[in-house]
């Protein structure tokens, strides 16, 4: 009892003794003992958070892992607010580390990580449905893996190990460009209960390695954690200089625009209540894009080859088949990122088939389509505001292509309108 009355910040490394007769009269030996007793546990919790290493082969995915884990934490002792407040659009919680213990194979000594609008963004998660502790788990786990995808001005793109969720870099204006409109797009996701096309912005961090400050946005991913796309498309709804590069068709899933979708005589194939449902809502996401003045965003089209899917799967299990059969019988465990990871042993489903509410973006195709297929499709890349850059692009492009000409840079009515009735014309 009379040793509790002295407290010790092993942090501080400063003593604190409660005023009072008891606690003058603690001797010293208590005072010892209840010291190296805070000490000791501060020493073993030091201990138990080196086992959770966060590994990657990129320091800034370490360090990404080691925040996201830290800050879903610290939330879940901060109570729900009934409602947010203006400051919560503002607001964004910070932590640097200087920790010279750190093994530095696993993970920098020295780094800051910032979350911005922490409130908002575990509010967001809350009403696209996605549960703090699985996103915490996809993020921590096991390190995201690279993406050969590469956006706008060199923006490099990372999923999540479960292909759940995509970690994109972003440029220091598209932080304030969130912040734009961070307030509008909460209320249009409440509005429509999360029930939209547009990216599901899930987490906003700011990264500080060496000096280095590299900002990244966490995104549903638009793809199937667990049905393969062998093709996809980044439709715009104009047609000039809207081809793939042969740079970029030599990869080995290219990113094909609108004139090869046109040349390529594709065709999206859903049927008439599928149809209505996803163009009322692509109606009301580009009249809210048009309102808040972006625009140059598109529609990421992925197909799914259900029979074809089907075929390689069976080819890989023939070869697996051969492959155990050449071993010595040795066991092979699951991939983190296979179908059959527990994330996903809910229920099994049949091939072409998935669950609505991960992939919320798929649509199968038809009966009467020439091919069994599942589209993926989403608005990515809102972004972008039309500022005095864009109208200048877009004077220059006029003078270049003909005022008729449809080229991509054009005030956000236009883009919106242009945009959603190419979509239109693809839906068959």
């Amino acid at each position: 009892k009379e040793g509790r009355e002295v407290i010790y910040d092993v942090g501080r490394g400063k003593q604190r003794t409660v005023r009072g007769r008891r606690a003058a009269m603690a001797s010293a030996s208590s005072i010892a003992a209840s010291i190296a007793s805070k000490t000791k546990t501060k020493k073993k919790h030091f201990v138990a958070q080196k086992v959770k290493l966060f590994r990657a082969s990129d320091p800034l995915l370490s360090v990404l892992m080691w925040g996201v884990n830290h800050s879903i934490n610290e939330l879940s002792h901060v109570q729900i607010p009934i409602m947010l407040m203006p400051d919560d659009f503002k607001a964004y919680s910070k932590i640097k580390v200087d920790n010279h213990l750190f093994n530095k194979e696993n993970m920098p000594s020295h780094f800051k990580f910032k979350e911005y609008c922490p409130l908002v963004f575990r509010n967001l998660r809350e009403r696209f449905g996605i549960d703090d502790q699985d996103f915490l788990n996809s993020l921590t786990r096991s390190a995201p893996l690279n993406s050969e995808a590469q956006g706008r001005s060199g923006a490099r793109f990372h999923t999540s190990y479960d292909k759940r969720y995509v970690i994109k870099t972003i440029s220091s204006e598209d932080v304030a460009e969130m912040h734009n409109i961070l307030k509008k797009y909460h209320q249009f996701i409440v509005e429509c209960h999360g029930n939209t096309l547009l990216p599901q912005f899930l987490g906003m961090y700011r990264l500080t390695v060496d000096g280095d400050e590299t900002y990244m946005i966490v995104t549903r991913n638009v793809f199937s954690h667990r049905l393969s796309v062998y093709k996809k498309y980044d439709l715009k709804g104009s047609t000039v200089a809207r081809e793939a590069s042969d740079k970029e068709k030599a990869k080995e899933l290219p990113t094909y625009k609108d004139n090869d979708f046109i040349n390529d005589g594709q065709k999206i194939y859903i049927d008439e209540e599928n149809k209505k449902m996803f163009l009322e809502k692509l109606r009301k996401d580009v009249e809210f894009l048009a309102q808040l003045k972006l625009m140059d965003y598109s529609l990421l089209v992925g197909i799914h080859d259900v029979e074809r899917s089907e075929q390689e799967e069976v080819e890989s299990e023939d070869n697996e088949a051969e492959e155990e059969g050449e071993s010595d019988g040795g066991g092979i465990g699951t991939p983190p990122d296979s179908p059959s990871n527990t994330l996903d042993s809910t229920k099994p489903l049949s091939p072409g088939e998935f669950d609505p509410a991960i992939d919320v973006y798929a649509i199968k195709s038809n009966d009467s389509a020439p091919r069994k297929e599942v589209y993926f499709m989403a608005v990515i890349d809102i972004l972008q505001h039309y500022d005095a850059k864009k109208k200048a692009a877009h004077a220059a492009k006029t003078v270049k292509h003909g005022a008729g000409a449809e080229i991509s840079t054009v005030n956000p009515e236009q883009y919106s309108k242009r945009f959603y009735d190419f979509i239109t014309t693809i839906l068959s």
